[in-house]
């Protein structure tokens, strides 16, 4: 499985985990934070890795990584998952909330706008709701809001009056369906530019799919609970709508003087870390300790 780790060096400096103490990555994917974690915090400390995606689970499990708990659940479960195998003292938590290259180059679900595939796009197999069931089935209002709430798409009346038309003359199934779609829908011009022309349409469905703005919203104040005194929370994100998300909570719960803010202004990735892996363009990582 193909993983590089954003921004590898950031994290281990803002979560600083010394020896014996016990971290959660509640987005584990290929391990390769919680690897790093596992050198510094031996030779009783633990790390609690927590994956919704069940492939890479199963992936992951075979690797048999030492004082590692590994667990096939969702973060937002994230207190029950910690009550049930009683893991605590929690002295730091990650989320890394990019998507797996997994996802984009061997799932087979869609992510990819480079691939044609069926127009999947969830993490969790048990989902009922799929990217195909949204485009198919809801309307167009419903599908104008996703893409321009989760994708900032500014072409989203368009793009979505053109999906209505091309159902009405058969479903659309593929994600290359879909692309041919969004070049109808959306101007010469704009089908030219630096970014993909589909890029913030698949992200608005992927976001819509997996529910995941809502779901950090809704762990993150879970993260203070569980966070001993001193404990670090480091989190990386994507686009400007988590980070949205994640700022307004960490500079909230300073002003409560429950954490104190460790970085300024988002870390970002370097230029040769960027060179080595262009996902990491985009990450954006602030971190903060619980006082």
């Amino acid at each position: 499985m193909i993983h590089i780790p954003v921004l590898q060096k950031e994290v281990i400096e803002y979560l600083n985990p010394k020896k014996n103490e016990n971290f959660i990555d509640a987005t584990i994917d290929g391990g390769g934070h919680t690897k790093e974690i596992l050198k510094r915090n031996k030779p009783n400390g633990k790390v609690l890795g927590i994956e919704l995606d069940n492939d890479i689970f199963k992936k992951l499990k075979k690797e048999r990584i030492e004082r590692l708990v590994l667990i096939n659940d969702s973060y937002i479960n994230l207190k029950k998952v910690i009550l049930k195998y009683n893991f605590k003292p929690v002295n730091g938590i990650l989320f890394d909330l990019g998507m797996s290259s997994w996802h984009l180059e061997e799932s087979k679900r869609g992510f990819s706008f480079l691939k044609n595939e069926t127009l999947d796009m969830r993490y969790d197999k048990n989902n009922k709701l799929t990217a195909e069931k949204i485009i198919n089935n809801f309307k167009e209002e419903e599908i104008e809001k996703i893409l321009k709430e989760y994708g900032e798409e500014k072409f989203s009346k368009r793009i979505a009056k053109e999906i209505i038309n091309e159902r009405k003359r058969k479903p659309i199934k593929t994600t290359f369906d879909l692309i041919n779609i969004i070049k109808k829908a959306v101007p010469k011009e704009y089908q030219y530019r630096k970014i993909h022309f589909a890029t913030k349409t698949f992200q608005a469905l992927r976001i819509a799919v997996n529910d995941e703005l809502n779901n950090l919203s809704k762990v993150l104040p879970e993260t203070i609970d569980v966070l001993e005194k001193n404990g670090r929370l480091v989190i990386i994100s994507f686009h400007s709508l988590e980070d949205r998300i994640v700022k307004n909570f960490l500079k909230e719960n300073e002003r409560k003087k429950i954490l104190k803010i460790l970085t300024n202004k988002p870390i970002t990735a370097q230029r040769e870390e960027i060179k080595r892996n262009k996902r990491s363009r985009s990450a954006k990582l602030r971190a903060a300790i619980k006082i």
